[in-house]
């Protein structure tokens, strides 16, 4: 197989190497990475200024390139033919930190492997359910199973994976579940901050509110040291509301 890496932690993270070196051995491996960290940026492309190429020497000897953009920005460029023609399949991470419920919208390796599917190859993104994560072995021998696997088997169009690993040794992980998206979202508060020379300044926080309480969403897996795979689809209509709008009263007024 010929496999596009990329992710949201930059060129030269962790996670990045520890997937480049799992994936060696199922063939062609092209790393593109932001070359700085694009955490939380979402589906961002890069439309007002020039993208510029540049080669990243990693820990083996091999090669391979940050771009001055956001993830997507790097599988756009993967897939072209300015770097040899389009891969296989594209694998995103691996990341620093959970990327469940509303956090597949705002995260930038989430973002990759949407644009992968978007330009219809097959894609999944991972992600270690941890921010103080330092050991990727667990994630990086999954996420080559997993390629392996979508490699053969394929996915429907418009598809990809979200897949997320308990910060937990290989031996304490309790297997795979097939979840859905849940319905965590944050509450965000506003601080309000004053910096050393009187200037205020505003720092966006907030807690996680947990309110899926189904058996099968993504989180439950989680806390149940499960990998979680989700399928996502790119098609986001509302097909129960598409099918009630008829009855509201929305008439262009003459």
């Amino acid at each position: 197989m010929k496999i596009l890496i990329t992710n949201d932690d930059g060129s030269r993270a962790p996670g990045l190497i520890a997937l480049r070196a799992a994936l060696l051995p199922l063939g062609e491996v092209v790393a593109i990475a932001p070359d700085r960290p694009r955490s939380a940026c979402g589906h961002a492309i890069t439309l007002h200024k020039p993208l510029r190429l540049m080669p990243v020497d990693f820990p083996d000897g091999g090669r391979g390139f940050a771009i001055n953009g956001f993830p997507a920005d790097c599988v756009a460029l993967g897939v072209s033919d300015h770097l040899g023609g389009r891969p296989d399949i594209v694998v995103s991470g691996i990341n620093v930190g959970p990327n469940l419920g509303v956090d597949m919208i705002y995260s930038g390796t989430v973002a990759a492997a949407r644009e992968a599917a978007i330009c219809g190859l097959p894609s999944f993104a991972i992600s270690i359910a941890s921010y103080e994560a330092d050991d990727f072995q667990a994630a990086a021998q999954f996420a080559k199973y997993l390629c392996r696997e979508v490699g053969e088997r394929g996915l429907p169009t418009g598809t990809f994976l979200n897949v997320n690993v308990p910060a937990a040794s290989a031996s304490e992980i309790a297997g795979v579940a097939f979840t859905r998206q849940s319905r965590i979202r944050y509450d965000n508060r506003i601080e309000t901050r004053t910096d050393p020379r009187g200037e205020v300044y505003y720092w966006l926080t907030g807690d996680r509110l947990d309110r899926s309480h189904q058996p099968d969403a993504d989180v439950v897996a989680i806390e149940g040291n499960r990998i979680s795979i989700t399928p996502v689809r790119l098609n986001v209509t509302n097909e129960d509301l598409l099918a009630d709008l008829p009855t509201w009263n929305l008439r262009w007024p003459r």
